[in-house]
Parts: C-alpha cells; sequence; structure tokens
C-alpha cells in the first residue's frame, strides 16, 4: 500500500458525496475511489482531442516539412504522455489534489507558489478554449447560415463550460463521457479523419520541403507542451482512481492515441490551408463538415472543464476557506469574461513558457515520489508544520534549488541549442539535482 496513513484518509470522508467536490488537502478514501481503466481512458482521451491541439499541430507547419512534423509529433507524444501518466499515478498513490500532493516534495507552505502558478495558467488556457470554441462556432455558422454571434457563442459556451466545472469530475465522466458523450466524440474525429484523406493528396503533402523556420527541437518541445500542460492538474481527477496501474494504462493510451491523432490532423489540415493556424478552422468546416466540426466543438468544452474546475481546486490548497463549487463558478466566469475582451492569438511562446515552469518541476516531484519516498506518504502529516512535510518554516529550500536549476537549464537550451529540445534535459536535470541535493533524505526510506 503506498500511503502510511489509510485511518487518516478514510476518516476524513468526502466534502461533498454529489458534486465530488473532496477537500483538495484531505486524500480521497478509498472507499470514494471510483475511476477505473476504462473511466481513465474516456477522460484523458476526451481531454487529448480538441481544436487547440490541432491549432496546436498546426504550428509546427511548414516551418517543418510534414514527415518531419509527424516525427515531431512522434517523439513529443511519447515523452509528454509517459510524464503525464506517471503524474497521474502520484494522484491514485497519495489520493490527494495535484498541487497538495506537491506537498511532501515542496513543502506544506512551498506547494503554493505552482499552485498560484497553476491557477494564473490554467485561467489563461480556459479562456483559450472558450475563444477557441467561440471562434470555431462563429466560422460554422457563418458558413452555414451567414450568421456572425461571437458574443452569444462566448456566452453559451462560457456558461456550459463552469456548469460542468461545478459539477465535478465524477458526474462528468460517469454521467457524460462513459455513456455518449466518448462515442459522439469519435463519430467527429473519425469523420473529420475520412474527409482529410478523401479529400487531400497526403502523398503530395508529404512531399512539400519545409521552410526550416520550426528547429526540430522545439517542434518536440512545442508537442510535449500540450501533455504537459496537464501534468499540474492530472492528479485532481487521477485521485478518484482506485489502483495506480488502471490509471497509468488509461491516461497512457488515452491521451496517447488523442495527442497523436489530432496533433498529426491539424499539422496535415493546417498544411493543406496554406499553413500556420489561421486558416485551420476554415478548412476544417469545409473540409470535415458541419456535423464533424461540432463533435469536435462540444468536445471542447471538457477542456475548458478541467481548466476551470482544476483553477478552483488549485486555489482551494492554499485558501482553504473557499468550496470549490464556488470557486469553479468564479474562475467560469472569469475565464468567460476574458472570453468577451481577448482576441485569439498564436500561443506557442504561452505553451514553450509552461514547459520551462513545471517540466523541470515534475522532473523533482517524479523523482521524489517515486525513488525517494518510494511511493509512500504520511497523511497526518500534510498540514502539520512540526511533521515530515515541514522541513524548514514549511519549505523544502532544496527542493527548490532543484527547481531552479531546471528552468535555468531549459531557459539557457531553449536559446542556445533550440535544436537539441530543452523539455527533457530540464525535466532531468531537475530530478538529477534533486537525487543529489537528497541524497541524506534518500538514504532515511532506505
Amino acid at each position: 500500500m503506498t500511503q502510511n496513513s489509510q485511518a487518516g484518509a478514510a476518516s476524513s470522508g468526502p466534502a461533498s458525496d454529489a458534486g465530488s467536490t473532496y477537500a483538495p488537502n484531505v486524500p480521497v478514501p478509498d472507499a470514494r475511489r471510483q475511476f477505473r481503466t476504462g473511466d481513465a481512458f474516456a477522460l484523458w482521451f476526451s481531454l487529448g482531442i480538441g481544436l487547440l491541439v490541432a491549432q496546436a499541430g498546426a504550428l509546427l507547419v511548414p516551418g517543418l516539412s510534414l514527415p518531419h512534423a509527424l516525427a515531431a509529433i512522434g517523439i513529443g507524444s511519447v515523452i509528454g504522455v509517459v510524464l503525464l501518466s506517471l503524474a497521474g499515478v502520484i494522484g491514485t498513490d497519495t489520493g490527494l489534489a495535484a498541487m497538495a500532493s506537491l506537498r511532501p516534495t515542496l513543502g506544506i507552505r512551498g506547494a503554493s507558489v505552482p499552485a498560484v502558478i497553476n491557477m494564473v495558467q490554467l485561467v489563461g488556457w480556459g479562456s483559450f478554449e472558450i475563444i477557441v470554441m467561440r471562434d470555431s462556432a462563429d466560422a460554422l455558422a457563418k458558413q452555414a447560415f451567414g450568421l456572425s454571434m461571437p458574443l452569444v457563442w462566448t456566452l453559451i459556451f462560457g456558461f456550459l463550460a463552469t456548469l460542468l466545472a461545478v459539477s465535478g469530475p465524477l458526474s462528468f465522466v460517469r454521467r457524460f463521457l462513459r455513456t455518449w458523450g466518448i462515442w459522439l466524440l469519435l463519430a467527429g474525429a473519425a469523420w473529420l479523419t475520412w474527409s482529410l484523406l478523401a479529400q487531400h493528396d497526403i502523398g503530395a503533402l508529404m512531399k512539400r520541403p519545409g521552410t526550416g523556420e520550426m528547429p526540430f527541437g522545439s517542434a518536440i518541445d512545442l508537442v510535449v507542451a500540450m501533455p504537459l500542460s496537464w501534468l499540474p492538474l492530472i492528479a485532481d481527477y487521477t485521485r478518484f482512481g482506485r489502483r495506480a496501474g488502471e490509471t497509468f494504462r488509461g491516461t497512457l493510451f488515452g491521451y496517447g492515441i488523442a495527442n497523436l491523432w489530432f496533433y498529426a490532423l491539424g499539422a496535415i489540415y493546417g498544411l493543406a490551408a496554406g499553413g500556420g493556424d489561421a486558416l485551420l478552422t476554415t478548412a476544417l468546416a469545409k473540409a470535415g463538415g458541419g456535423f464533424a466540426l461540432l463533435l469536435v466543438l462540444i468536445d471542447e468544452i471538457d477542456n475548458a472543464f478541467a481548466d476551470i474546475h482544476s483553477a478552483a481546486v488549485s486555489t482551494g490548497t492554499f485558501w482553504t476557506r473557499g468550496s470549490v463549487p464556488w470557486l469553479s463558478a468564479a474562475f467560469g466566469a472569469l475565464c468567460t469574461l476574458i472570453g468577451l475582451v481577448v482576441p485569439m492569438a498564436r500561443y506557442e511562446n504561452f505553451l514553450l513558457f509552461i514547459g520551462s515552469v513545471f517540466a523541470p518541476l515534475f522532473g523533482v516531484v517524479l523523482a521524489d515520489h517515486f525513488i525517494v519516498r518510494r511511493r509512500r506518504i504520511d497523511a497526518r502529516a500534510l498540514a502539520d508544520l512540526s511533521g515530515a512535510y515541514g522541513y524548514s518554516g514549511g519549505w523544502h529550500v532544496t527542493a527548490f534549488v532543484a527547481w531552479g536549476f531546471g528552468f535555468g537549464a531549459y531557459q539557457a537550451l531553449n536559446q542556445w541549442l533550440p535544436n537539441l529540445g530543452a523539455t527533457l534535459p530540464s525535466l532531468v536535470i531537475g530530478a538529477l539535482c534533486y537525487l543529489v541535493l537528497a541524497g541524506r533524505r534518500r538514504a532515511a526510506y532506505a
């Protein structure tokens, strides 16, 4: 068993059975964990498919040729999805929300630093999702009916995403995804793919040379950035998993298949549309038909749901007076407001910045959880500053130093050796630095 204090976890109980709004800093008891392999697969397959993923795939071309873009998608997906699946195991091992599960590594107070960063980036992601859905629905309405009403679409998608976020992950996965949502999504994705193969000469697209504007290493980083963007929130959902192996397999295959599929779809459609992401939505609407695009558009709501819900959960780890449902409603309103006033723009730098922050951090976290602590946690010490995770006034300086080394390595590699790629090296450097600096602590767990 990976938890030292099952009694403490079981006695804590859920904050709300109906809304699955368990306190972020309290382990979900075993009796309340309902997610199996199929649930994990459905959730992460659904979250891995979306227009935002296709938009990111379109950024790879024509800077890279299509064969090189597909190679970068394959390599980046393997790296990113394996890391994502391992981070998901932490949630099942501990029963804690993502940012709360960082307390054993960063310290009780130190975990608030990434929690604040995560809250900010999730608001950004949630807003981007609403903007993507708005622009896509508006393009679809223009094509079908000659109508343009971006304000209405923004309000509709903002409201739906917020409603799902307030309901919680158990309700969303069990009542929507596993019953009929995932089948609608598969139908839309399959239709878009069939239209792509039927209407475009893939052989001719494969022969087009790249312009050389996108270094191969940077392309891998851009692909890794998408699954990596879920690292700081995956445990918010895998904490409801019954077994670590089921969580790992469901996440690995669910998100892995989806990431490969829609990154490649975006790259091919983007190249056929003339390169880049500007014309991608219009190309998808024309080539795939309104029905397929509409189904994918509906699925995009679950990405916004996850961003909004996890922004609330992350906030709840350091502001314990706020309830997750009310925080979800507040963040949903904020993301909708941003969607009303901020135009859609290229977000390549945004994705790469996320990688520079969270890749080295989770190198440290994964090393601490799997190697130093060997997947063990003392649930009774999670809020005790005088306990095992109190460190120096609630801050684990060693972990922050290792994180800093990894972050610095990312920035240096990204600037001076862009062809090498920075994500995996910075993660490894962060992990190795932590293992060296935490040598005594590792020996204590032996």
